[in-house]
């Protein structure tokens, strides 16, 4: 069992964390040296379990669970795999940005792992460079995101969303959303009737540097509905407009 970290400073604001968990020593240790010499603090896990100590840490072990700015997550990890991880992490409420690394390319895992909370997924064997935009785009939407001041509470019918408190009504019941699917409502709800395309929503919500696919939208449309709608199948509040994009109200 390996020690937990002791002695990081605390987040500045200046140098941002980057949490590593990959099990393949060579590519732990290439990608961890390449963040660093980009200025990034990055705290490296050989394992899942080791990643969800440092996140969450036992009973006993005292102290708050580590803070970091965005996770980098194999996917094929043994024991806690990566989509453990994001479940775990978004069950939590934790709205750290989550790139998934995988060997495993295909669509459908894509979408799984975007499903389960993921932000963006990079398939094996990539090219540094590409990574470290990625996670450059990422922390720098997080940086947009964590500076909106506005303390709007938007209303759309039975639907109540409170902007700084990120918490959303439908009915009078509390839906637990995802980060990007909060804002995505957040940015409907700004806009009623309004047609949204792919393009718009990936550069309003994940920022016009955004590199992944654009099935990213349509899977957090599809969860979005899941948890708002009363009968997803037939969605009365966001609706596809073939071609055009999606509208909601």
């Amino acid at each position: 069992m390996q020690k937990l970290p002791s002695g990081l400073p605390p987040l500045s604001g200046v140098q941002e964390r980057i949490l590593l968990i990959d099990d393949e020593d060579l590519i732990r240790e290439t990608v961890a040296m390449a963040l660093t010499e980009e200025g990034y603090q990055v705290v490296a896990a050989d394992s899942g379990q080791y990643a969800v100590d440092l996140l969450f840490p036992p009973p006993g072990e005292g102290g708050a669970g580590l803070e970091v700015d965005l996770a980098i997550v194999d996917l094929m990890l043994p024991g806690v795999n990566g989509l453990d991880i994001c479940r775990l992490m978004r069950h939590h409420n934790l709205d750290t940005p989550i790139l998934i690394l995988s060997a495993r390319g295909t669509e459908m895992d894509r979408v799984v792992g975007l499903e389960v909370g993921a932000d963006d997924y990079l398939p094996k064997p990539f090219g540094m460079r590409e990574l470290i935009a990625r996670c450059r785009a990422l922390l720098r939407r997080r940086q947009w995101t964590s500076t909106q001041t506005n303390t709007t509470v938007l209303t759309y019918r039975d639907i109540v969303l409170y902007t700084t408190e990120f918490r959303v009504l439908v009915g009078g019941q509390e839906v637990n959303l995802s980060p990007k699917e909060f804002r995505i409502l957040e940015l409907f709800m700004q806009s009623p009737n309004r047609v949204w395309s792919r393009e718009e929503l990936i550069q309003m919500i994940w920022g016009a540097d955004f590199v992944g696919d654009r099935k990213t939208v349509d899977v957090h449309i599809r969860w979005l509905r899941e948890k708002i709608e009363t009968d997803p199948g037939h969605p009365q509040y966001v609706t596809t407009l073939r071609g055009f994009g999606y509208r909601f109200g």
